[in-house]
């Protein structure tokens, strides 16, 4: 623990929110920002993405992009990136492809062939490892390697894999995210089709993809970074890899998480730091320290406690301060079982 940042509980065991005196772009060398539901959104930018990228990354802040979307190359996201007035290179991009791609050049002969189930990006990153990537189980492939290939992905795909999984050929995929944003809501990811093979297989796959090691290790090795931040939206993926490397998180509220899944987050997917949206890189972050009687923990202007297994907010302030403190309280009160708490009263007072 220093003077410009504290980890309440550290990885193994957070009970609180960190606070940080220093903007986080000065604290950390590299955001690892994921993309899907933190800086876009079915293709569009969420607001305050572009301009606070722009600004941690003329403060000095390496921003490199870490995705368990394996259906586009690194050159395409970063064109697209871009695109939407964020400026970055492919060497800046880093997919679960690339990682699955390394997993799977480890355990096959030089040159072998890949039976692909996926996108474009898969058979690039197979590429850059010499493997060949093949379209059918006819082909003698030495592995079966699964990725999002987004909503035309046919069906008789699904088939291939499991023809070639059923003569015992091993199975990787590239992640297992059951769902993925999209402009009109949430759609069903790579992990929902992996479920199909599963259940026509009976196998299971070796996964590269975040929160699993695969994932962190080729995020390491090709940006360098000495103090990560892991940024993300998601808990199960994002936070969870950070816990696993035992690096520090920021979770923004633009995606799939909500306070509620929040606040009931068993350890492994509590982060560090919380905030609205990535403007949260170019602040500090406000300390929760213990107030009041028994269990109860202060942010700001608000107060929270548990009385008779009600999370209960008391004050005024900031909403997200409030939010901060009411991690605290359940996150110290219930341990591991914070969601049988009831927060619904507290979260409406925060207008959510």
């Amino acid at each position: 623990m220093s003077e410009e940042r504290t980890s309440m509980g550290g990885q193994q065991g957070r009970t609180r929110p960190g606070g940080s005196v220093q903007a986080l772009r000065t604290v950390y060398d590299t955001a690892l920002l994921d993309l899907d539901g933190v800086v876009y959104a079915g293709g569009e930018a969420i607001p305050y993405a572009v301009d606070a990228l722009g600004a941690a990354r003329e403060g000095g802040m390496h921003l490199a992009y870490v995705t368990n979307n394996a259906l586009r190359t690194p050159d395409a996201v970063a064109h697209h990136l871009t695109e939407l007035g964020v400026p970055a290179e492919p060497a800046d991009v880093i997919t679960s492809a690339q990682a699955v791609a390394r997993l799977i050049a480890e355990q096959v002969p030089a040159g072998a062939r890949v039976l692909v189930i996926g996108g474009e990006g898969l058979r690039v990153a197979l590429r850059e490892h010499g493997l060949e990537p093949v379209e059918s189980a006819d082909d003698d492939p030495a592995a079966v390697v699964q990725g999002y290939g987004g909503p035309e992905l046919a069906w008789g795909r699904f088939a291939e894999a499991c023809y070639a999984i059923a003569r015992g050929v091993p199975w990787f995929a590239s992640n297992t995210d059951l769902t993925i944003p999209s402009a009109r809501g949430i759609a069903p990811g790579n992990g929902a089709a992996v479920e199909v093979v599963r259940i026509a297989t009976g196998g299971e796959p070796q996964v590269a993809g975040k929160p699993l090691p695969p994932m962190h290790r080729e995020t390491i090795l090709r940006t360098g970074a000495e103090r990560p931040l892991v940024v993300g939206d998601r808990l199960d993926t994002d936070i969870e890899g950070a816990f696993n490397g035992e690096v520090d998180s920021l979770l923004v509220l633009t995606g799939v998480t909500d306070a509620a899944q929040l606040l009931a987050a068993e350890p492994r997917h509590r982060p560090t730091y919380v905030d609205a949206d990535l403007r949260g890189l170019l602040t500090g972050q406000p300390e929760v320290v213990p107030a009041g009687a028994g269990d109860g923990f202060g942010c700001g202007g608000f107060t929270a406690s548990v009385r008779a297994g009600s999370l209960v907010l008391d004050g005024e302030g900031e909403p997200l301060d409030g939010l901060r403190a009411l991690c605290a309280a359940a996150w110290t009160h219930a341990g591991d079982a914070a969601g049988t708490l009831d927060a619904g009263k507290a979260l409406a007072r925060l207008g959510r």
